[in-house]
């Protein structure tokens, strides 16, 4: 998850609260300096960490508390909400209209991933159902339309731009009337950006911004710039109506909680965050349910909005309603995780669950090696994906030779296989054919004991041991629109493959 770090280090100073037998001031100020320490090596500015200090300190006043309150609840609550207040400026951005034209225009300096964030924000907003195009108005940056170009065409959207003309303010103005025209809901206009913060840019991007009469100005940032952001989200504000920031770079950055709470103390909004180069790291931002994720909390709105975006097939819950697992649902799962994101993102989101419950650096070799497996999977013949058990050798040697990989890796996928089928077995009983997760609630010692077996010893214990298996069992049947085909991939795949 972003600033992964960072949420281990605060999570780790609330729990060394909760272990002390008393909780006295001593043990109170204690904490906040720890996390005061961890803030400070994410780059979140002074003033802004001591504020949270005070703020802490004068709500936990414990000689003032009522008696029989929780006080290491409290601590914690506290500083939830303070850590919230840091990120939130309370604003909210712009709210499109549906079947009316509304122009959002790109604004920051180069090298912010400011062209590429334009693509991810289309797709994002593609796959909501709306209507959206994209106009390139960068006549700065040599290859910009060459780039806005090769994006839009991978993601399917409209698009429009000049090799020729080199006045930004007539190509934006003549884009946005001709999709405007043509009855589009996003028009999306990238303008050029610069290696600092001069006049000629600020006068360029004031002309563009009245020609196109933007109904949204979005100021994309890079996240690894850390506080510094502060002066440079100010500045673009003092110019034109920025209304929301998207900051990039988030992908495990260190400085990326210094942006975070630099650009919030602009007062505007941040909606997104750019985490990886891929069209599909791009994550929304909601600052309690961000700082809930990053303290372990999870957020169980978000991943059911995930779960949503997949499409379970009738067939596969029927048979895992039956006990029946075969290769073919296997590389349905695979192709399900690969959906949803990142694999410590959706981690994320399950409470309870710590930062590191996939090892660092493992992430990247785990999605490569499910893309591995799926295209072990594409070299099987139609009957071989409908097998519910191991194949023989002949048929393994045969699937390596034509998938290029080795015996090996082809075994490594039947042993995967052989787990995931075992735990389908044990749990397809309590699956109910219309697939209501909320029959997995009521689980009996036995039936979760069935279940544990098929996960590994190590990731079981990451879990919680069966006490956070059962907690996840239950979460999961409060989730709204889950099935069970979204269930393996999530809570066992770590295990699975060893």
């Amino acid at each position: 998850m972003v600033l992964g770090e960072l949420g281990s280090k605060i999570t780790q100073a609330l729990r060394r609260l909760n272990n002390q037998l008393t909780v006295d001031d001593a043990a109170v100020n204690a904490v906040l300096q720890d996390i005061a320490r961890a803030l400070i090596q994410a780059d979140v500015r002074i003033q802004q960490v001591k504020e949270l200090q005070d703020n802490c300190r004068r709500q936990l006043t414990l000689d003032e508390l009522p008696a029989g309150v929780n006080v290491r609840k409290l601590v914690s609550q506290t500083v939830t909400n303070e850590l919230i207040r840091i990120i939130d400026p309370g604003r909210h951005p712009y709210r499109m209209r549906r079947g009316e034209s509304n122009v959002i225009m790109f604004v920051g300096l180069q090298g912010s991933g400011k062209t590429t964030t334009c693509a991810k924000y289309a797709s994002y907003l593609k796959k909501k159902g709306w209507r959206c195009c994209l106009v390139c108005a960068d006549t700065f940056r040599a290859g910009a339309f060459a780039q806005l170009r090769q994006n839009a065409e991978r993601i399917g959207i409209p698009y429009t731009g000049s090799t020729t003309e080199t006045n930004p303010v007539a190509i934006a103005q003549q884009g946005v009337e001709m999709f405007r025209s043509k009855g589009y809901e996003v028009i999306i206009v990238d303008t050029s950006g610069r290696h600092t913060q001069d006049t000629e840019l600020f006068e360029e991007m004031e002309q563009v911004y009245r020609a196109v009469h933007a109904d949204e100005v979005i100021f994309v940032m890079d996240g690894s710039i850390g506080q510094a952001a502060y002066n440079q989200a100010s500045g673009f504000k003092q110019k034109v109506d920025v209304g929301s920031v998207i900051i990039t770079k988030m992908d495990g950055h260190a400085k990326g909680g210094g942006a975070l709470s630099a650009v919030a103390a602009t007062g505007s909004p941040i909606t997104f965050l750019g985490t990886g180069e891929m069209f599909d790291d791009f994550e929304t931002f909601n600052p309690r349910s961000f700082v809930t994720r990053l303290l372990g909390g999870g957020d169980l709105k978000a991943l059911a909005e995930a779960v949503d975006q997949i499409k379970v097939q009738p067939a596969m819950v029927s048979r895992m309603a039956k006990g029946i697992f075969t290769f073919r649902d296997l590389r349905d799962q695979f192709e399900n995780v690969l959906k949803m994101g990142s694999l410590g993102k959706v981690m994320s989101m399950l409470p309870g669950f710590s930062q590191d419950i996939l090892p660092k650096g493992s992430e990247k070799e785990e999605v490569a090696r499910v893309r591995g497996f799926m295209c072990i999977m594409d070299s099987m013949t139609q009957a071989e994906l409908g097998s519910s058990k191991p194949l023989a050798a002949s048929r393994i040697a045969r699937i390596a030779r034509g998938s290029g990989h080795s015996v090996r890796e082809v075994n490594d996928l039947m042993t995967g296989f052989k787990r995931f089928a075992q735990t389908i077995g044990n749990i397809g009983g309590m699956i109910p054919k219309g697939g209501d997760l909320n029959a997995m609630k009521g689980m009996n010692p036995s039936q979760m004991a069935n279940l544990a077996k098929g996960i590994h010893p190590g990731i079981l214990q990451k879990m919680g041991g069966m006490g956070g298996l059962q907690s996840m069992m239950r979460q999961f049947g409060n989730m709204k629109g889950g099935g069970p085909g979204g269930m393996p991939d999530m809570s066992q795949f770590g295990g699975m493959f060893g």
